[in-house]
């Protein structure tokens, strides 16, 4: 009898011990948001992320990358709450098949491309168009078909009319922060990425004329199967407000346009 109290007494602990611990994870859970982001966020959500934490207690859990990546990784059921993209493509894509939660899309940033060369290049520019030289032998680019800022840069030089003479010296990276590696680690002499991944007084850049290439806008949208639908809407109207408004331009992006 004595046995029998003493193994009902252990299993009883079992399963108190685990009630405890998912009511913990429930409220650790709670307690964080899961975000996917575009890659040139990188910056920005490093200081983003803290701010939004001290004034609500949600900490951001982010996953970095190539927009289209993201974007696919939602369709397929990936637990994001929400999801930060470089452009509004995506993102009414996403809309259109249902995946968002309705009324949550926004544009909350506009984007800004520059031609960055790295801290120690030797190499000088003064307008776009110094890149045909040929010391300039590699130009690292995000995948077009994958990175908005990609797109926007080939576009850029098709208008500037030199895509034809550097085209054979681009590489591709997977996403904007790759392309920035390639050029602060020598394997290419310059890259074309968004100002908010140049930090103050790293190396040197050119802004490239918005009127060259179509607008970076970049949306927003809380993922429809989200179970932390009022956290994801802090999220958002936080992004949306004043202060997370200066922080964007703060960190290299401009305002979208009203």
């Amino acid at each position: 009898m004595t046995k029998k109290i003493s193994i009902a007494s252990a299993l009883l602990l079992v399963l108190l011990a685990g009630l405890s611990c998912r009511s913990r994870e429930g409220t650790r859970d709670e307690s964080q948001l899961t975000v996917a982001a575009a890659a040139n966020l990188t910056d920005a959500l490093g200081e983003i992320g803290p701010r939004f934490t001290s004034a609500t207690g949600i900490r951001l859990v982010l996953s970095l990358g190539a927009t289209a990546d993201l974007a696919k990784q939602i369709e397929n059921g990936a637990p994001f709450d929400v999801f930060l993209a470089a452009d509004t493509e995506h993102v009414d894509q996403l809309e259109s098949k249902g995946l968002l939660t309705p009324a949550s899309r926004a544009i909350y940033a506009r984007g800004r491309l520059v031609l960055w060369l790295p801290p120690g290049s030797k190499l000088k520019v003064e307008k776009i168009h110094d890149i045909t030289a040929k010391q300039f032998e590699r130009i690292a680019i995000a995948k077009p078909d994958l990175a908005p800022y990609g797109r926007a840069a080939v576009e850029s030089l098709r208008n500037l009319q030199i895509w034809s003479e550097v085209e054979n010296k681009v590489i591709y990276a997977q996403n904007v922060s790759q392309a920035k590696q390639y050029a602060a680690t020598g394997n290419a002499e310059a890259a074309f990425i968004p100002l908010a991944l140049v930090k103050p007084g790293e190396g040197t850049y050119i802004e490239v004329d918005e009127k060259l290439r179509q607008p970076i806008d970049q949306a927003l949208g809380i993922v429809r199967e989200s179970t932390k639908q009022s956290q994801a809407r802090r999220l958002v109207d936080f992004l949306l407000s004043p202060e997370g408004r200066d922080l964007l331009t703060k960190n290299g992006y401009n305002a979208p346009a009203q």
